[in-house]
């Protein structure tokens, strides 16, 4: 996740864009830039009902923060974009928006999931705002943010949610919990994109990302075992010693195995 960067009201750019994002992949060649990205999807004619300013702001406020800032993942999410489940797609999506927006990732870590754990089968637009307000008062924004900006960014909070999935229900009223349950390819890829990040095996294990789909550290091992199973690595424990022998080097051994 994002640690160490204050909030953003970035949401607003876009919530889930899942179509969109679908979109652009498909555009999307190696070595494009921002510009040369939002320039080939103008041209494009894809994109019919969005003016050139809002597809601008969809590409450099939200499709380049959550798949470009890590080379190779935008190539990596093209080439599984057609072979991949929906569902199994989307909980990529999810982890690289919330990677790239703090506050959505504290949101799911520090209320969707509790609320979930202590049996609230529903999340409301004051639980959102509850969570809002105080992260302004600890100083995680920029500036203060005023009453009303704090109100829409509880909405983006909550419809990011709905757009991976998370929660159902009209946005008017409570919103129902609807718990992620994480798909061996996506843990699959998050494990290996953790271990291409140059983390160590215990690193991998324990990292925050796992908690935006409700896994405390024994529930990682626990899927750890599975990815075993499915022979996408080889695991090894003894105690609380736990060693990984990962079978792919390369993101694109990876990709490829993914999207058989």
């Amino acid at each position: 996740m994002t640690a160490g960067r204050c909030y953003s009201t970035q949401l607003q750019a876009g919530l889930g864009l899942i179509e969109e994002t679908r979109l652009l992949l498909a555009l999307y060649a190696p070595e494009m830039t921002t510009r040369d990205l939002f320039n080939k999807a103008l041209e494009s004619g894809l994109f019919p009902r969005v003016t050139a300013r809002r597809l601008e702001n969809i590409v450099r406020e939200c499709f380049a923060p959550r798949y470009l800032r890590i080379p190779g993942v935008a190539l990596a999410l093209k080439q599984l974009a057609g072979s991949l489940e929906r569902g199994e797609f989307d909980q990529l999506l999810f982890l690289h928006t919330a990677r790239a927006n703090r506050i959505l990732a504290d949101f799911v870590t520090e209320v969707f999931w509790p609320r979930y754990s202590a049996g609230r089968d529903t999340l409301t637009r004051e639980d959102a705002m509850e969570f809002v307000r105080h992260a302004v008062s600890e100083g995680k924004t920029q500036v203060h943010w005023a009453d009303s900006t704090i109100r829409r960014v509880s909405a983006y909070l909550l419809g990011s949610c709905a757009d991976f999935g998370m929660l159902g229900g009209s946005s008017r009223g409570p919103r129902t919990i609807q718990p992620l349950r994480l798909h061996t390819k996506a843990a699959a890829y998050l494990a290996y994109d953790l271990k291409f990040q140059g983390l160590g095996d215990n690193q991998v294990l324990g990292h925050p990302d796992w908690q935006l789909f409700g896994l405390e550290w024994a529930d990682v091992r626990e899927q750890f075992k599975r990815l075993a199973l499915q022979r996408l690595l080889i695991l090894q424990t003894a105690g609380d010693v736990t060693h990984i022998s990962w079978t792919y080097k390369t993101r694109e051994e990876l990709v490829d195995v993914l999207a058989r």
